[in-house]
């Protein structure tokens, strides 16, 4: 009998922040009112829903003679022990040539997939991320500091900053990390609502430096996916906070988009919207320890419909460029042609390409999904134009901790 690795989610850090469901590109993922689960029968192993789990919970694999059924899976509280005796007991009598073959099957489909989705590591000088530390059972308690709107008032896009101070409650984060949400009441099915998952936009010492406190960058949702009238029902709960509000926090989640933490590092920041959020955090990092002499640099493509619509225009055109080199890029503006990050970035590819050769450089990618495609695109043209192959490239500078994207 062949053993397989099946795919299965922990249920004791899942955070049912839906991800991996709407990740997965073969729907092989499904949940029920207690567990998030995969289907054996239609997991491909391509690994697509691997990197953008917010704790990790996805990445587990039991060695298998018979995959757990999806009713078995839907109960459980934790993850089985592993069923290596059983596995091994039925390859006993064969071959040792068939036993070696099983073995071997089920590890190289996993490393395969592995190395085929591209699995994340963190840079190399990354600090250590503190992860999961609350969760929807045991949240932290923040209180709302301010609320404030970030784009133009005049705008249909309602971006708002958002300070949260955590008083007593140690609750540490790094620049990529994220932070969980539960609004209050139910959702349109009667159930608790998920937790909402935002980006952390301050740096590790606090919105102001030496606080226990930190910042969210929220877009209002109006619509859905089909422009339909449709408030989100997160969005719109912390965007609708006031100062003096308290609200129930789960995390810190993230251990791989994270910034390195050697001065000399190179740093290429793609973003749209509120995609921005850990780019800001990165960025006043590195303006807050910076000191003459330092060779890092940072280099960001930041695109919007227009000036108005852009999160942080104002702050963010008065950094200098000694700091951050800045490509703001608009497609809606009256008086001038549409324009694209991937179009700006092909202006920039011969700096883009040295870059991408340097071995102290990092690549970050975050946003709305639909930009994920036109940057590869980009960056693959880039490659051809200076004799690298695009493929290869990312695939050495994911290993190594160099290529990083968050798209949602």
């Amino acid at each position: 009998m062949k053993a397989i690795r099946q795919h299965l989610i922990d249920p004791e850090i899942c955070i049912r922040c839906n991800t991996c469901e709407e990740t997965c590109p073969v729907d092989a993922i499904t949940h029920d009112d207690n567990n998030y689960v995969v289907m054996a029968d239609k997991c491909e192993y391509c690994m697509d829903c691997i990197a953008p789990c917010p704790t990790g919970a996805i990445d587990n694999w039991r060695k298998v003679l018979k995959p757990y059924p999806l009713d078995e899976q839907y109960g459980w509280d934790e993850l089985p022990e592993e069923r290596e005796a059983e596995v091994d007991d039925a390859a006993e009598g064969e071959s040792d040539d068939h036993a070696e073959a099983v073995e071997a099957d089920a590890s190289e489909i996993l490393a395969a997939a592995h190395a085929g989705g591209g699995r994340a590591v963190p840079p190399h000088s990354a600090a250590q991320p503190f992860i999961n530390l609350y969760t929807r059972e045991r949240p932290a308690t923040a209180r709302v500091m301010g609320n404030y709107r970030i784009t133009d008032a005049h705008s249909e896009s309602d971006i708002r900053h958002i300070v949260l101070d955590f008083g007593a409650t140690a609750f540490p984060v790094l620049e990529g990390q994220s932070i969980g949400i539960i609004p209050p009441g139910t959702d349109d099915h009667g159930k608790p609502c998920n937790v909402r998952l935002y980006s952390v936009a301050s740096p590790r010492d606090g919105e102001r430096p030496n606080h226990n406190n930190l910042s969210l960058t929220v877009k209002r949702v109006t619509h859905d996916a089909d422009g339909n009238p449709r408030p989100g029902i997160g969005s719109n709960y912390v965007c609708n906070l006031q100062k003096g509000d308290e609200v129930q926090v789960t995390g810190p989640f993230g251990a791989t988009f994270l910034m390195p933490s050697h001065p000399g590092a190179k740093l290429i920041m793609i973003c749209t919207g509120t995609g921005s959020a850990p780019f800001r955090a990165m960025t006043e990092r590195r303006r807050r320890r910076k000191q003459a002499g330092d060779s890092g640099r940072i280099l960001l493509f930041f695109g919007a419909r227009t000036p108005g619509e852009l999160p942080y225009f104002g702050p963010l055109s008065k950094l200098p460029d000694s700091l951050i080199e800045k490509e703001l890029v608009f497609s809606r503006c009256a008086d001038q042609p549409k324009e694209y990050v991937q179009q700006r970035m092909l202006q920039r590819g011969d700096d883009l390409a040295a870059l991408l050769q340097d071995d102290d450089s990092y690549l970050y990618i975050c946003g709305l999904k639909g930009m994920e495609s036109g940057v590869n695109e980009a960056l693959a043209s880039i490659c051809r134009g200076h004799g690298m192959d695009w493929e290869q490239l990312r695939g050495e500078m994911r290993a190594a901790g160099r290529f990083h994207v968050e798209t949602y």
